[in-house]
Formats: C-alpha cells, sequence, structure tokens
C-alpha cells in the first residue's frame, strides 16, 4: 500500500471542488485501521489523564457520504467515558431561541475528551445558504425578508464562526474538520441502496431527492465555506469519500499524525512523597 501523506488532504490554498478527487482505494484500509484506532484509543487515555486538552472533530458531508459509520469505525476503541458524538439536526424552538451558535457551545468537549460533531455549525452557513429562507426562522434583528440574507450577512457569519473556532483553540481545543467528497454518481448508488435493502429503508426520506437536486449548490457552498475558514488553529480536510474503508483510514490517520505532535500532552507524574511511599503502599495491601 503507498504510503499516506496527510499533508495531500489538508486545505491550505483554494480548492476547486469540482476537480477534488472522490476516490482513493487503500487496499490495506481496514487492517490499518485496526492498528491507527486502538492507538487513538490509547493517546486519549493519556489526553484524559493530562487534563488540558479537547479534541473537537467536525465532520461534514452529503447525505450518505458515510459519517455515522465514519464515527463508528475510527472511534470504535474508545473508553466511553472519552468521547462524546452529537448530531446537529433543525434547530428545536429552544434552539431557534437563542443565537446559532449556542446550541454547539453547550456540547462542546470538556477537557480530557473528544467531541465528535456529526454535522455542525457548518450547517448554519450550508443549509441555510441554500435555503436562506431558514434564516427568517431565527429571529434576527434587522433581517426581516430573504432579501435581507445578502453576502454582508454570509460575511459576518463566516467571521464570527472563525472567531468561534480561534477562541477555543485559544483555550486548549484541538479541532479537526472533515469534508467527506462523495461523487453525485456514488451518492445514487447509496440511496438505490438504502431503497433495494429493507434493512436500510428506515435511512431514506423523500427530501434526500430534493437536496440531490440542489447538489450544484450545495457543492458551491461547500467549497466557499471551506476556503474561507481554513485556519492554522482551526484546518479543513478534503476526504475522498467514495470508497467507506480508504476515508475512514485517512481520517485516523489524519487525527493520529496531528495528535502525536502535541508533545507536550503527557501522562502527568507521581507527586514525589507518592513516589517516595509506593512500597510503603504496596506492603498496606499484601498485609491485608
Amino acid at each position: 500500500m503507498k504510503k499516506i501523506k496527510i499533508s495531500d488532504y489538508k486545505v491550505t490554498s483554494e480548492i476547486d471542488l469540482k476537480n477534488s478527487v472522490t476516490k482513493e482505494v487503500y487496499s490495506d484500509a481496514k487492517k490499518e485501521l485496526k492498528d491507527i484506532r486502538k492507538k487513538l484509543g490509547e493517546w486519549q487515555n493519556m489526553m484524559y489523564a493530562h487534563d488540558k486538552y479537547a479534541v473537537l472533530v467536525c465532520l461534514q458531508g452529503m447525505d450518505t457520504s458515510g459519517k455515522d459509520s465514519l464515527v463508528r469505525e475510527v472511534f470504535k476503541e474508545f473508553n466511553v467515558r472519552g468521547i462524546e458524538c452529537h448530531s446537529f439536526k433543525v434547530p428545536t424552538d429552544l434552539e431557534r431561541g437563542h443565537d446559532y451558535l449556542w446550541r454547539h457551545y453547550l456540547v462542546l468537549p470538556p477537557r480530557g475528551k473528544f467531541g465528535v460533531f456529526n454535522r455542525t455549525h457548518y450547517e448554519n452557513v450550508l443549509v441555510t445558504r441554500v435555503h436562506p429562507e431558514y434564516i427568517l426562522g431565527e429571529n434576527i434583528p434587522g433581517i426581516n425578508a430573504v432579501e435581507d440574507v445578502n453576502e454582508a450577512f454570509w460575511d459576518k457569519r463566516f467571521e464570527e464562526i472563525n472567531n468561534f473556532e480561534k477562541h477555543l483553540a485559544n483555550n486548549g481545543t484541538i479541532i479537526f474538520k472533515f469534508f467527506l467528497n462523495l461523487s453525485k454518481e456514488e451518492q445514487k448508488s447509496r440511496l438505490l441502496r438504502r431503497l433495494d435493502k429493507p434493512s436500510k429503508n428506515w435511512k431514506f426520506s423523500p427530501d434526500d431527492l430534493k437536496e440531490r437536486k440542489l447538489w450544484d449548490q450545495y457543492q458551491n457552498c461547500y467549497q466557499e465555506a471551506i476556503n474561507r475558514t481554513s485556519k492554522l488553529h482551526a484546518p479543513w480536510f478534503v476526504i475522498p469519500a467514495d470508497d467507506k474503508p480508504t476515508a475512514r483510514l485517512l481520517v485516523a490517520k489524519i487525527l493520529y499524525d496531528n495528535l502525536m505532535a502535541h508533545t507536550d500532552i503527557q501522562e502527568p507524574e507521581l507527586s514525589d512523597k507518592i513516589k517516595s511511599n509506593l512500597k510503603s503502599y504496596k506492603a498496606q495491601l499484601d498485609n491485608e
């Protein structure tokens, strides 16, 4: 298997999704993933003990891009106390009563834990940009009609998202953002599979077909969002998603290689007082 270069997937300059690869196949992807996800689980235990950093993993992609199964497979070796996953759907009445980032703040990972956002705060510059009428439900001062949701509005929202992520990074959250880059042809195959397999029927919604008709609009919105918000402290990685095992391996590899660079994250050492009494503690237990 060829060596994975994580720099090939990191967005460091403007990208054009139309010319981005959607399929790569690593023949040993499943085997390699087993090894890396075990190492990730061990690293998370160390981070939990260190208790100074959190990790936020953001997953975005078109319907059927494989977000759910990726979460299941990449984080399978994690201690359940060390990871929390949240999926953001249509805002509730309570959530609409606050600013659009409020519900994301509520479930950010605490120090020592991984947080996975399966769909993220970027829905607020993706779905709402394709359907600007949704913004009216947020009851924002000065936004009274769709015409008010103009370029200046989106410029401000991108600035707010960048500031949000910068604030998190400054306070110890390590941020990864992954766009699962699925081809339209592969999405068609996966939607047909949902219809053909009774056990997958529940995943299908007629709305999937309505949104599919807006494919080009979504791609343009993803492209702009990625280009405007891929920062050194919160980079985007564009992952070819047509082959699920490869996509999972790439995400795991990117996580592990980047996290290993944080050499200050170590298991805490015992105090000198405790170290000097280890034999005594052991004797107490042996003599019970």
